[in-house]
């Protein structure tokens, strides 16, 4: 550990285009460091303790960037505190504002990420129990109401002992041993590219949490070179009906007995207005304008998500969401075409809604679920599409009829920007996701342009002649 009392200080700076715009700047011998914070006033008061500690003479680590008593603390602190204890408290600090999927996600990703963080030669003779262990118990703040069952507390009692303490983490190869584990199974395949992803978003979140509790002068991550796995997220012409074959699939759905006729019109608000299966489920009569004739104009509020029962606070399997990335009160109107209109009135007039006024239900009344009608669409597909069609992906998923509607939207001519906001979307998103059909939608601007530069060429061509 290297000292000096070459320390130098620079006034605040303020970047407003940053989360934590305040940020204090010093060098220790030649090396610069920096820490940000929300306001003035924290960064005001961490720089003078700073510049207190120099003006009384103490020495500075040349890694950290502290003084040597502050240091000396740290280290303490840093040392005593797991990697373990530090996800713990993370999952309980965040549990009471965050959603029930969300806190699932967070607990798949710290269950895949804290076997990786043991000390050197630590492995545990049942990694599958382990695994389940934290998962279900460790960050699942509503399983702490119990104690676990011997099997559990077992490899809980292990983990304590093996998890690195957090000062381990500014090592870059004990990074990258949980980056690495992210990416595969407990099986040891690769993870999908967008799960390995949404695993290191949460990995970051705790270590931004360790850099408020001064465990860190800086993320450990930032600067880190890790290649992430590629993420795909142009969505495949290939895997997008056209039309008539969203139609010839509607009609297979309407012609299954059961639930089938009552899920037409679910299927077609993925379809004719973009909506996403949480947005369908949650669908109530009040926000539907289903005028006689012309175009109608449902207001969508909201969504239901199937969390499961262990990660809510009610014990319900669902949850209602406000809009995806929207506030609770926001609202988004998607007009509809007549034809859509016609075919969701017949459907509230054969099946009415229920008593809550939701448009979709089950047999007993209740939400309606996703195998449920994932069921229902395979059987679709078998029926409608071709053996060619079926092989090459085509409408594989409920969610393509989405993509369908989007894609159709632009390829009509409507501009980006209202399909992004009718679909719920970012243009950023939109323009990620639907790259390839915005080729159709250049191509026909462009061919908008040159008519119009050959018109003006007619008209000016025109006034010279007269001249």
């Amino acid at each position: 550990m290297a000292m000096s009392y070459n320390v130098r200080f620079w006034d605040i700076r303020e970047r407003s285009d940053r989360r934590k715009p305040f940020q204090i700047r010093w060098t220790v011998n030649g090396r610069e460091k920096s820490a940000s914070f929300i306001t003035f006033a924290l960064a005001d008061s961490r720089r003078a303790k700073l510049m207190t500690a120099a003006r009384e003479g103490e020495p500075f680590d040349e890694h950290t960037g502290l003084s040597a008593s502050r240091g000396n603390f740290m280290r303490a602190i840093k040392q005593r505190t797991t990697w373990y204890d530090l996800a713990h408290e993370y999952i309980e600090q965040r549990w009471e504002r965050t959603p029930g999927n969300t806190r699932r996600t967070l607990a798949d990703a710290f269950a895949t990420i804290t076997p990786a963080l043991v000390h050197p030669g630590a492995t545990y003779s049942d990694p599958r129990v382990l695994r389940r262990a934290l998962y279900s118990w460790a960050f699942n703040k509503n399983a702490w109401q119990r104690e676990p069952d011997e099997e559990w507390l077992h490899a809980l009692d292990w983990m304590k002992r093996n998890s690195l303490p957090v000062s381990a983490l500014a090592d870059a190869d004990v990074l990258r041993r949980a980056l690495d584990a992210m990416c595969r199974k407990l099986d040891g395949k690769a993870a999908a590219a967008k799960t390995a992803r949404r695993k290191r978003a949460a990995f970051n979140e705790a270590l931004n949490t360790a850099v408020e509790k001064r465990y860190f002068a800086e993320n450990p991550l930032n600067g880190l070179r890790w290649n992430a796995p590629a993420v795909n997220e142009e969505v495949d012409p290939a895997a997008v009906p056209n039309p008539a074959q969203v139609l010839r699939l509607l009609e297979a759905v309407a012609g299954q007995s059961g639930r089938g006729r009552h899920l037409e019109a679910f299927f077609g608000c993925m379809y004719f207005a973009a909506m996403r299966p949480a947005e369908v489920i949650h669908l109530r009569i009040e926000q539907c304008h289903l005028p006689k004739t012309g175009w109608g104009m449902p207001n969508l509020s909201g969504g239901v998500v199937t969390s499961g029962k262990e990660w809510t606070d009610d014990g319900e399997v669902h949850e209602v969401h406000s809009l995806k990335r929207r506030a609770a009160s926001a609202t988004r109107p998607v007009p509809i075409p007549p034809q859509f209109v016609r075919m969701l009135r017949a459907h509230v007039e054969r099946f009415d809604v229920a008593p809550d006024g939701r448009l979709f239900r089950n047999e007993a009344g209740n939400y309606v679920d996703a195998a449920a009608y994932g069921k229902t669409w395979a059987r679709a597909r078998e029926h409608a599409l071709t053996r060619p069609e079926r092989t090459s992906g085509l409408a594989k998923r409920p969610y393509d009829l989405r993509h369908a509607g989007i894609s159709f939207w632009l390829y009509s001519g409507v501009d980006p920007a209202e399909c992004a906001r009718r679909a719920g979307q970012s243009i950023e998103v939109l323009f990620r996701h639907y790259a390839k059909f915005l080729d159709g939608v250049r191509e026909q601007a462009n061919r908008l342009i040159e008519q119009s530069m050959q018109e003006w060429g007619r008209v000016s061509q025109g006034e010279a002649t007269e001249g």
